[in-house]
Formats: C-alpha cells, sequence, structure tokens
C-alpha cells in the first residue's frame, strides 16, 4: 500500500518537467480564432500599423516555434508572419522603437496586430493595460539569418561545388577508346551537416524617433476593382464608411474603410461589426 502515494508523487514530479526546448522554423497550417482564419505565410515585405497588447501570463513554456518563452526578453507573437523573424518595433504614440524576435504566434486575437512581452513593452513604453499603437516593419536580412540558423526551413536542393582537389583528364584522339572520368565525392560539410546555431539574445537598443500617433480605422479590404470595395462600403454605410483611391505603380486600388476613432475600444467593436456583416478582412490600422 505504501507503494500507491511513492507511485503518484513520481507521476507528479514528472508532469512538472518542463518540455525540452527545441527551435526551428515553423509556419504552420492555417487555424482559426474567434471565427476568423489567419493563413500563415512566408513574406520579406511586411510593413504594417495596428495594435500591440502585453502577453505571457500563463504562457506555456515553450513558444510556437520550440524557443524557451521568457517575458523578461523582447520577444513578440503574430499571427501569420514565418518563425523566427526580426524586425522593428515602433510605439507610434512616444516614438520609441526596438529590434524584436517574432517566434510565436500570440494570443491570436483579430484586434491585435502583434503581443509582445513585458520586457519589451517595457523598452517601449507602452502605457499599462492599454493597447498601443505600433508600426511593424520586418527585417528581411536580419530575418532570413535567423530563419537559417535554425532547422525545418525548406530548402532547395543545391549540389555543392567539391572541396577536394579537382580531376582533370587529357581527352583521347578521335576514334580511340575513352575512359569514364568519376567526379571526386565532396569532402566538405553540407548545409545539412550544420547544427542550428546559438539563439543570440537581440540588443536592447531604444532608438528614440518623432512620435506619431496618429488616428485609428478599420481596414475593410482593399481591391483592384471599384465594385467590390463599394460593396463593402455599403455594407458598413451605417457608420459612415469610406472609400480610399490609390496607386501601386499602375496599379490602381480602392480601399474601403471606417473610422477615425479615437479610442481602441471603438475600433475593435467596429472592426467585429465588419465580421458580423461578412467581411473577414477587417484590418485595425493607424493612419
Amino acid at each position: 500500500m505504501r507503494r500507491l502515494p511513492i507511485l503518484l508523487g513520481l507521476a507528479l514530479l514528472t508532469g512538472c518537467i518542463p518540455p525540452k526546448p527545441a527551435p526551428r522554423y515553423e509556419l504552420g497550417s492555417p487555424y482559426q480564432v474567434r471565427g476568423v482564419w489567419f493563413y500563415p505565410n512566408e513574406t520579406d515585405t511586411l510593413d504594417d500599423t495596428g495594435l500591440a497588447s502585453v502577453y505571457g501570463f500563463g504562457h506555456a513554456p515553450l513558444t510556437a516555434n520550440g524557443e524557451v518563452f521568457d517575458p523578461a526578453i523582447a520577444t513578440a507573437g503574430h499571427p501569420t508572419v514565418q518563425l523566427p523573424a526580426i524586425a522593428r518595433l515602433t510605439n507610434l504614440e512616444n516614438g520609441r522603437s526596438i529590434l524584436v524576435r517574432i517566434n510565436d504566434r500570440g494570443i491570436g486575437n483579430p484586434a491585435r496586430l502583434i503581443d509582445v512581452t513585458r520586457r519589451a513593452a517595457a523598452l517601449l513604453a507602452m502605457r499599462d493595460g492599454a493597447p498601443t499603437r505600433v508600426r511593424l516593419k520586418l527585417l528581411p536580412e536580419e530575418s532570413h539569418a535567423a530563419a537559417d540558423a535554425l532547422p525545418g526551413r525548406p530548402r532547395l536542393a543545391v549540389a555543392m561545388a567539391p572541396r577536394a582537389a579537382v580531376a582533370a583528364v587529357a581527352l583521347a584522339p578521335p576514334g580511340t577508346r575513352q575512359e569514364t572520368v568519376r567526379p571526386v565525392a565532396a569532402t566538405g560539410p553540407t548545409v545539412s551537416d550544420q547544427g542550428p546555431a546559438t539563439i543570440d539574445r537581440l540588443p536592447e537598443t531604444v532608438t528614440q524617433e518623432p512620435a506619431n500617433p496618429r488616428r485609428l480605422w478599420v481596414r475593410l479590404d482593399t481591391f483592384e476593382e471599384y465594385q467590390y470595395a463599394a460593396t463593402q462600403r455599403v455594407r458598413m454605410r451605417y457608420l459612415g464608411a469610406t472609400m480610399v483611391e490609390s496607386f501601386d505603380g499602375r496599379v490602381h486600388r480602392f480601399t474601403a474603410r471606417v473610422g477615425p476613432f479615437d479610442t481602441a475600444r471603438q475600433a475593435e467593436d467596429t472592426q467585429a461589426d465588419a465580421f458580423a456583416r461578412g467581411i473577414p478582412d477587417a484590418r485595425i490600422v493607424v493612419e
């Protein structure tokens, strides 16, 4: 009978052992949160504005890509970008900006552009308990280096040049027998032989820029066809939806939006209304 308490104690102790970190490149499949679908994709051109909030309370020991979750390090969670990625995050309300390592999916709140750790929030001097207007700009070179340092990223099969001596042979005269020259096997390490590099902590350098808080809007969606944007404007006309025209090179685009709003709560409520009216791509932006 004494063995039962001992076995129970061992089981409890075993359950308390944290999972072993296994950092890796992660993209993931589409997923749904609060009725909204998110579609992860690898990008080099992410440059968005929106709302940021602090997360981490009750977080699992590991992030979505297997790294240790540490709220004392400036990291962040994003709903769709490849993991890991390096980005510059700017608090538009006070002009402070830092580098963050995006290694998690965050809390999956459609009203948030990004979720940050307590350390990142402190460096940015974000207001306690309130969403903050931010700009998030991905850094392509730094992001590629971070991803290449970890296993799991899809790679093209590229044959590496031999690192041994190159074999050479004189060709026989025409009409005579010619021996086949076998290629010399490469002796140096290949990409697959390299182990993942140590994850370096980003420098906690705070850059001060002019504050540019601007206003909150709910961007319903952007189209190259006028009638699609007009349809969304009609769906939200009871809130005064408008349409903005823009050009990207020679491409003419039409964006339906609602706003501006003075508070994050007003923007969040409007975004929820847009979801309910069949506009799943509605996003809160700062313009």
